[in-house]
């Protein structure tokens, strides 16, 4: 009940959170690694494009000369012709993910010396640069780092993928950082100098890890720098069509928590809401106080659910909150018994390490994952 009633005030303070920062607006390079053309590619793209910031270049990073996402980024050289907008195809591969392989490859043609990397399927505000990049004028600063709101594709199993972020994983990371962590990174922004990514390596000490934007941000607390949650949220279009995709979305997001924080996964069950109360009560001696928890638990979850999405789409999407909420725990049980994830049609062993390594048998491979979702 307690962490149903925090989650949910964590949440409702981040929103009314507001950062200042010095107006001072260096240069800065985004980074976008590339895989095919996502449903929302274009769209997500253009968004960094229409920033409202001084001086920033865009380098696009594909591995196959083949891949359909060049196509949308000559057409956004075409529709931007002012912008420094770079293209990067490489084929070069450093390791097993994909994406770091990518960012390997783009990052001599990054000209300037503020550095942003943002998955390909992340949508931005206007002001985005202008908010993420002053925090990097501290000298202890190390990564800045974004929330991210999940926009699901039509249909049930977007809806529920949707609800895995901005119901139960968002909130939680609230909820962690309103009692003072900064144990996070995630792939939907992650804002750094040049710097500091020299001094730890670059991205090739992270280009084996399924947890590659969370080991980013773990090297740069090693060295004694901080990291800062902007107050800038942006959109990622959740993929996931049908339930196969779901689960093995979640599993990986999932086992990939319990590689990088095990301890914190074994306690995760508290998050789970209305399982976890559920069961409580079932179990509970004294019937009235387990059904007055249960109930206080079901209205922080409603509250929860109703502060994540236009009160209409909530209406609507009631189904979702027993629904996401037991199949998170199912996924989450499943997660300490194996060791294998999917990722874009490759099945993965994870080691204790956080490190994935390719089972060979795969009989569906089609090369490493070029681009990730956000790993989580």
């Amino acid at each position: 009940m307690s962490y149903s009633v925090a989650a949910w005030l964590a949440a409702s303070l981040r929103r009314t959170a507001s950062q200042s920062w010095s107006p001072a607006l260096p240069p800065v390079t985004v980074l976008k690694p590339l895989c095919g053309a996502e449903r929302t590619l274009y769209d997500s793209l253009r968004s960094f494009c229409t920033q409202t910031y001084p001086s920033f270049q865009i380098v696009f990073g594909a591995h196959a000369p083949d891949d359909p996402a060049i196509a949308v980024v000559h057409r956004l050289q075409r529709e931007f012709p002012e912008l420094d907008l770079q293209i990067s195809v490489n084929t070069a591969q450093h390791g097993s993910s994909g994406k770091v392989s990518n960012l390997i490859n783009m990052l001599p043609l990054a000209r300037h010396d503020y550095l942003v990397v943002a998955d390909s399927d992340i949508r931005v505000a206007p002001e985005y640069l202008a908010k993420i990049v002053p925090p990097l004028l501290d000298p202890e600063v190390g990564i800045v780092t974004c929330p991210y709101r999940g926009i699901p594709p039509p249909g049930p199993w977007g809806k529920l993928g949707a609800a895995f972020i901005n119901d139960w994983f968002m909130p939680s990371v609230y909820f962690s950082a309103m009692l003072g962590s900064r144990a996070f990174a995630f792939g939907a922004t992650i804002a750094v100098r040049r710097e500091v990514l020299t001094h730890i390596g670059d991205f090739r000490p992270i280009v084996d890890q399924l947890a590659d934007d969370y080991r980013l941000g773990e090297l740069t607390r090693r060295i004694g720098l901080r990291t800062v949650l902007s107050d800038a949220v942006v959109e990622t279009a959740v993929a996931e069509r049908t339930f196969t995709e779901l689960v093995h979305h979640g599993l990986r997001w999932l086992r990939t928590i319990r590689a990088v924080r095990p301890l914190g996964y074994a306690f995760a069950f508290i998050s789970f809401g209305l399982v976890p109360a559920t069961v409580g009560t079932l179990l509970a001696a004294d019937a009235k106080s387990a059904e007055f928890m249960l109930a206080v638990t079901a209205s922080a979850r409603l509250l929860l659910h109703f502060a994540s999405r236009p009160a209409a789409s909530a209406l609507l999407e009631l189904w979702v909150l027993p629904v996401c909420d037991l199949l998170v725990f199912v996924l989450w049980c499943w997660g300490f018994v194996t060791s294998r994830v999917r990722w874009r049609d490759v099945l993965y062993r994870v080691a204790r390490d956080g490190s994935a390594h390719r089972i060979l048998e795969t009989l569906s491979y089609r090369g490493p994952p070029c681009a990730d979702e956000p790993e989580h």
